[in-house]
């Protein structure tokens, strides 16, 4: 088990790939939220198993200590644990965890059983874990449900602050999107609301299907790339904001969270379980109008088209379960593909 596992390094700014008008925070991920910590656990037994966990873990959260939060489905072919009771209450209770799908259970188990143990948790008799997935069985030996409690205490203990690893890491060790080799990616913006700047940070498990999309270009892998043929997937989407708003405004920044992934040549195919669940940090404080808003979903949209690209550049080529290859996208080709004229039709 590897607790933290960099990819290439790689991300669409150090190409010169700039998404969007608003700047992003110092690290251009999820952590420039105060507060908000990311780990990750990757279980790698090669070549059959290519799987992990990835926590986000906002700062103080429990069951005495809700945050608001929203979440949308674009695609309900998914497994997202402990919906039901976050759209009811308009409140997160405990940190996010993503994984693979046969393994989201054991995942909730082990997340309730760390949550009991924490200061402040000794007489909880009710607690709502959120556990999403994404299904990670091209790659993966799924059915060996190879995710266990120790992987998830590793990702919860060993979350921190600052610079993300992305791609073949943790939740994003065995997925795949839009024809390539995917994993975990994040960015964050800093959009000025009503005389106010806060931060808004995205978190994405990659692994859905479609034609992927740069810049409104159209990148489809080449003749020669070994890649996942009608992998339908899933995506989870995790947004953190520090702006003072409320659950029924947070759902709202969800729904922009899901419409984004269009803009990365997402299908939103039937077997494909599109999530996004955002959470606030700072609730109380003087509120942010509905009127004000603009700003906040663009940056949402703009973060998570960012967050997808990176969880792409980050990947590398993987070989798996069965001898099945997937490869990563290649920056070269994918700056001439950029660089090249465009087709116009007559």
């Amino acid at each position: 088990m590897e607790s933290q596992s960099p990819g290439t390094g790689r991300r669409a700014r150090d190409l010169g790939l700039v998404i969007g008008r608003i700047a992003p925070g110092p690290f251009n991920a999820i952590t420039d939220v105060p507060g908000v910590r990311v780990g990750h656990a990757t279980v790698r037994r090669p070549p059959s198993v290519h799987s992990g966990v990835t926590a986000v873990v906002p700062g103080g959260v429990g069951p005495r200590t809700p945050l608001p939060a929203g979440v949308f489905t674009g695609n309900g072919y998914g497994k997202l644990i402990g919906t039901t009771q976050l759209a009811e209450l308009g409140t997160l209770e405990t940190p996010v965890l993503l994984t693979s799908t046969l393994s989201a259970f054991r995942v909730a188990d082990a997340l309730v059983g760390w949550m009991l143990e924490q200061p402040g948790c000794e007489e909880v008799r009710s607690l709502n874990p959120v556990v999403g997935e994404c299904n990670d069985g091209f790659l993966s030996d799924i059915r060996a449900r190879p995710v266990h409690a120790e992987h998830v205490r590793a990702a919860l203990g060993g979350a921190s602050g600052g610079p993300v690893a992305e791609g073949c890491v943790g939740a994003g060790t065995g997925t795949v999107a839009l024809g390539f080799k995917a994993g975990i990616g994040t960015a964050s913006r800093t959009p000025d609301v009503d005389g106010r700047r806060f931060t808004v940070g995205v978190l994405v498990q990659a692994n859905f299907g479609g034609t992927l999309r740069v810049l409104g270009r159209t990148v489809p892998p080449k003749a020669d790339d070994p890649a996942a043929e009608g992998e339908t997937g899933s995506c989870m989407i995790v947004v953190a904001t520090d702006a003072p708003l409320d659950a029924r405004q947070l759902t709202r920044v969800a729904r922009r969270a899901v419409f984004a992934l269009a803009r990365t040549g997402a299908a939103y195919s039937h077997g494909s379980g599109d999530y996004a669940l955002a959470f606030g940090t700072r609730p109380g404080g003087a509120p942010v109008a509905d009127t004000e808003l603009g700003p906040l979903f663009e940056a949402v949209l703009d973060g998570v088209e960012e967050a997808v690209l990176n969880s792409l550049l980050a990947a590398e080529t993987a070989t798996g379960f069965g001898g099945r290859t997937v490869a990563a996208v290649r920056a070269d080709r994918l700056l001439a593909d950029l660089a090249a004229p465009m087709e116009t039709s007559r």
